[in-house]
């Protein structure tokens, strides 16, 4: 048997495994017409993988997420009942990444929940997975999610809001994330993810991170592509320049640019020769010790950092080891090493065979990744939408209508006219 057929088997299994679930489905209540759009093949498919191919269970979690969703009112999420939170953005649609996975960003902070009930959040989290899943290409069907969760003061809270969150994904949009990332949690945090993770089904792809490990990654730091981020710059060239040479135009501050190097420097420092002699060293106690004659541009420097031998002037230094030696009897150049003709032997290499048994189960630390550096590694490609500001204009646009509200329902079928004075009032 070839793989052509192997590959014919086992889609003739996914369709009877499909089929299975529908008929389940329609024999327990009949499926009205957006439930049967609801549940297409890529839909029943997603759940029977989260399953492990088990048509029962697959059934059963589909028949509560059409129930979930007939209960909190799917149908009529529009863009005007959260036009506070898409004003703030608390919650949107940053972009798209390589592969064209949507990529959603959560800005919630702790006030949020004092004034607003649980039920009102999972409301505006399934808006904003609606709207991220509208705008989803044909070959795509999952997203990232970013939960950014520096606005949160207490650790018990932010995890109450997540494990919100991931419940909803889980149990009713399975196999949607693919990556999902906590970013800079409260210091308590990392304790509780620890005793809850186990419990939580998508703790495997969900992951956290801290964004001072990325604070020297200034590539992600251009946004000169988004205008409304551009805007809020400083631009210098819009100033027109009143710089000019000699005094400045401050009368607070100001100074005098000189254009004499040598009167910068300080005095010991000066490069200009002062010394009536030029050979041999200035032993004449002077301010400055060195000799303005052995200055150089090459040795010039501060005099605190200057060594012992060169603080002391030329001639005046005492030997403890006898009386002071003959310039000429050190050379210019250092003398060549001696070099030895012992024979040196080199150790007989070991073997590649017969080691000990515990070289087995080394780990080589060359070879070995952390588990920090995968962390960081992965988070790499999102960074960029995670530092973008947040653009309202864009984020509207990509509402498809029933989303987007009033306006993206009717928009289309109006034609904008210039009203006059007399018509507007």
């Amino acid at each position: 048997m070839g793989k052509k057929d192997q590959k014919e088997n086992r889609d003739n299994k996914e369709k009877e495994r499909v089929e299975a679930v529908l008929h389940l489905l329609r024999k327990q209540a009949p499926l009205t017409v957006k439930q049967e759009k609801f549940c297409n093949t890529v839909c029943v498919q997603r759940f029977l993988k989260v399953k492990g191919d088990n048509v029962k269970k697959a059934t059963k979690q589909l028949r509560a997420c059409l129930s979930w969703r007939e209960s909190i009112g799917i149908e009529y999420l529009i863009a005007d009942e959260f036009s506070a939170e898409i004003s703030e953005g608390v919650a949107y649609v940053a972009g798209y990444d390589d592969e064209s996975r949507p990529i959603l960003v959560f800005r919630i902070k702790q006030d949020y929940q004092k004034f607003h009930s649980q039920k009102l959040y999972i409301r505006l989290l399934v808006f904003t997975l609606e709207v991220a899943i509208a705008s989803m290409a044909r070959n795509v069907d999952q997203f990232v999610l970013l939960f950014d969760a520096s606005f949160f003061r207490s650790a018990s809270a932010f995890m109450n809001l997540l494990l919100a969150s991931l419940k909803v994904l889980a149990e009713y949009y399975p196999g949607r994330t693919h990556k999902a990332f906590i970013i800079d949690p409260p210091s308590l945090f990392s304790y509780l993810w620890k005793g809850v993770r186990p419990f939580v089904e998508l703790s495997a792809i969900t992951t956290v991170v801290s964004s001072l490990d990325f604070e020297e990654s200034m590539e992600f730091d251009d946004f000169s592509s988004f205008p409304r981020a551009a805007s809020l710059r400083f631009d210098p060239s819009s100033i027109p320049s009143s710089a000019k040479i000699g005094p400045s135009s401050s009368s607070r501050f100001s100074f005098q640019v000189s254009h004499n190097f040598d009167s910068l420097k300080p005095w010991y420092l000066s490069l200009t020769d002062t010394s009536a002699s030029k050979v041999g060293p200035n032993i004449v106690s002077s301010p400055s010790l060195i000799g303005s004659a052995l200055i150089s541009p090459v040795n010039a420097r501060s005099y605190s950092f200057a060594s012992p031998a060169a603080r002391t002037p030329r001639g005046s230094i005492n030997y403890r080891c006898g009386p002071p030696k003959k310039n000429n009897f050190f050379p210019l150049t250092p003398l060549p090493q001696k070099v030895s003709n012992i024979n040196d032997f080199s150790r007989t290499p070991r073997p590649s065979f017969l080691q000990s048994p515990a070289l087995f189960f080394k780990r080589s630390s060359d070879c070995q990744v952390s588990r920090a550096d995968k962390t960081r590694e992965s988070f790499v490609p999102f960074l960029r939408f995670y530092r973008m500001p947040y653009d309202e204009m864009y984020y509207r646009s990509k509402m498809r209508p029933p989303l987007g509200g009033l306006i993206s329902i009717v928009s289309s079928q109006l034609k904008r006219r210039h009203a006059s004075q007399s018509q507007r009032f």
